[in-house]
Formats: structure tokens, C-alpha cells, sequence
């Protein structure tokens, strides 16, 4: 509530419509150059970046070449996506690699219909997804 002389603390909304994040949310894709599906995968998610900009920051992480990240994250399953709201992720686990399957999933998130997770390696690993954001390849280098 606030207070005399102070503003209310205003939300970033749509009218009748879910509450938006102020920043994009954060897609990364955990796979590897090896993966032939994941290979396959990449053009499905290249296009979902395209749809999506400016609403998510999509992110691909080679869990080879990019494996400090992960720490003691096992991916033993590909694609396998991790979807966060700042620094709570939302979703993280494997895909099955229909394009409709990636839709249904960010549209989920950006409706705010995935609840936090509270597992805390995976806290963890969207905290250093995060800080290397820019260091990581995105989907359509």
C-alpha cells in the first residue's frame, strides 16, 4: 500500500489480460553439436526466436563446449529447454521436438500459467545461463 507521498507501485499489464515481465523471458535450449535431432531442432527454435522477439531471449547451450555452465546439471534427454521469468525458472526439462509443442510451452509461460520451480540446481543453473547470456550463442548464430 502506499503511503502518503509516495507513488503506487505500478505492474506492467495488459487490460483483463496476465501480467507481462518487464524483461524478455529467457529460452535456452540445452543440446548438443553431436545430436542430430537437436541439429534438426535448431531451425524450429530459430523460428520461434523470430516469432517471439522482443517478448523472449532465446539462448542455445552446447552442453559440451558450454559445460561450466551446466555444473552438476545432467542433460541426459534432447531438446531440453529451460524457460525463466528473471531469475525463477519456470520450466526445465525435455521436449518432445514439434514446433507446436515449443508454442504451447511459451505461450504457458508468457501467460504466467507455469508456476516457479524451487528445485535448487535449477535456480542455479538459470543464474549462470543468465550471467553468460551474453557470452552463449543465440539460436540464430
Amino acid at each position: 500500500m502506499a503511503g502518503a507521498g509516495r507513488p503506487a507501485r505500478r505492474l506492467h499489464h495488459q487490460p483483463d489480460g496476465p501480467v507481462i515481465p518487464e524483461a524478455p523471458l529467457l529460452v535456452a535450449c540445452l543440446c548438443a553439436r553431436w545430436c542430430q535431432l537437436c541439429g534438426e531442432y535448431r531451425a524450429t527454435f530459430t523460428e520461434a526466436q523470430q516469432r517471439g522477439a522482443g517478448r523472449f531471449r532465446f539462448i542455445w547451450v552446447d552442453i559440451e563446449d558450454d559445460e561450466a555452465i551446466l555444473g552438476p546439471v545432467e542433460v541426459d534427454d534432447f531438446p531440453t529447454l529451460l524457460i525463466a521469468n528473471g531469475q525463477a525458472p519456470l520450466f526445465f526439462g525435455p521436449l518432445t521436438p514439434q514446433p507446436a509443442t515449443l508454442e504451447r510451452l511459451l505461450q504457458s509461460a508468457e501467460a504466467g500459467r507455469l508456476a516457479p520451480l524451487a528445485d535448487l540446481q535449477t535456480v542455479e543453473l538459470t543464474a549462470r545461463i543468465r550471467a553468460a547470456a551474453d557470452q552463449l550463442n543465440d539460436a540464430g548464430a
